[in-house]
């Protein structure tokens, strides 16, 4: 792919998996100049630890690469070294500068992995946020109203309920927004929850006579379970530095339609060829390859060319008939609310006598889902997901979760 695609054919790809773009006949407009756009998005300054959720917004950039625009992934080390100034988060101390460089140089390693770094800008806020005097601040605080704030829904919740909102609350959106004014991005980029600091950069631009950016978000990917977001904290996530056997091993266990999703948000491929793999499942390709081959490209990418075959190979191995016992007890547990922890799967599938001896095996890194062996606590599975659990080396179940 690159900008030898027409305007029409290029939106058509950048709308694929967006939630929103604000506005369509904007960008078309844009595209049509026939130079390089320039996309911005955003990145909070600490240490990061990616899992493919993340990945999203940085997928849609690469796109914008491929289609042959500059990139800036900005840095919000203004408000990184300033810390948490309402003093309720104690735990959150300021950031220096040198954390801030070594964190930059961590996120590098980890997007660059997707982003080609010859087309990327890697910049911090603080560059001009940090000259800005305090009259400048003043006027950049005399371009947008109490009554704009207010349509933010976590303000006007808060005003409503009578809960206190402090005024350096409503300079983040600002400074997000003075952002695209200081580098004239012609996109911003950002999760759906992020629309009205993104929208706020529009009304800036306007304000300081230039012309405002296109607002594009971005989805939050579900996890594993194919209901919660994706995220640690319910361990339904893959981790960009996992294993490539893990990786691709969660990749597998998640469902059919689940799959689609994850094409769209995830796969580099184009979507014609996405509709074609569509159609061949339609008329009776087993969804099982297909997905093998969503798990081939994304262990791929993070872990290099020819990985995720042999993560494949590796999997079809260990579940090739040889590889598992003739008598495999086939198990059906209900999950009342749509998946069940790992713990009570190991319970209810009778591989241990309670929940506190699974999280004991679990700690002891004697549980095995699919073959990969697991240990973290949080995992959960899905209604309509079948996989093969083992504790130890004799007790297996394959498990249905209805």
């Amino acid at each position: 792919m690159s900008n030898m695609m027409s305007p029409e054919d290029q939106l058509a790809e950048l709308r694929r998996g967006t939630a929103e773009i604000l506005l369509e006949a904007d960008l078309l407009r844009k595209l049509k100049k026939g130079r390089p756009l320039r996309i911005k998005a955003g990145f909070d300054p600490t240490a990061p630890d990616l899992h493919l959720g993340h990945t999203v917004l940085i997928n849609k950039m690469a796109l914008f690469q491929r289609l042959g625009h500059e990139v800036i992934f900005l840095i919000g080390d203004f408000t990184g070294l300033i810390g948490d100034p309402t003093g309720r988060n104690a735990t959150r101390p300021p950031l220096t500068p040198e954390d801030v460089k070594a964190n930059a140089a961590t996120y590098e390693a980890q997007i660059f992995k997707i982003l080609d770094p010859a087309r990327t800008r890697v910049d911090f806020n603080s560059r001009w946020m940090g000259a800005m005097t305090a009259a400048g601040l003043i006027q950049l605080a005399a371009k947008h109203t109490v009554a704009r704030m207010l349509e933010r829904d976590d303000f006007a919740k808060r005003y409503r309920g009578g809960q206190a909102i402090a005024i350096h609350e409503f300079l983040y959106p600002l400074v997000q927004g003075y952002d695209s004014v200081a580098l004239e991005a012609d996109v911003e980029l950002g999760g759906t929850d992020q629309k009205f600091n993104l929208l706020v950069g529009r009304q800036l631009q306007e304000a300081y006579g230039q012309e405002p950016q296109v607002v594009l978000t971005m989805p939050l990917l579900e996890g594993l379970d194919g209901v919660n977001k994706m995220s640690k904290s319910l361990g339904n996530y893959i981790g960009i530095t996992e294993a490539p056997d893990e990786m691709f091993g969660k990749l597998m266990s998640i469902s059919d339609d689940l799959m689609w999703r994850y094409f769209d948000l995830l796969s580099f491929r184009p979507n014609a060829e996405i509709e074609r793999l569509k159609q061949e499942v339609a008329t009776g390709r087993n969804p099982r390859d297909v997905k093998f081959e969503l798990g081939v490209e994304i262990v791929d990418r993070f872990h290099g060319a020819g990985l995720g075959a042999r993560a494949r190979d590796e999997f079809v191995a260990r579940f090739s008939q040889g590889a598992l016992p003739e008598d495999l007890a086939e198990v059906t547990l209900t999950a009342e609310s749509g998946a069940l922890g790992i713990a009570h799967v190991l319970k209810g599938a009778g591989l241990v006598p309670s929940t506190s001896e699974a999280f004991r095996q679990l700690k002891q890194g004697a549980v095995k889902v699919d073959g990969a062996r697991v240990e973290d606590g949080a995992l959960s599975f899905a209604a309509g997901s079948t996989h093969v659990f083992q504790v130890g080396k004799r007790r297996l179940a394959r498990v249905t979760i209805s």
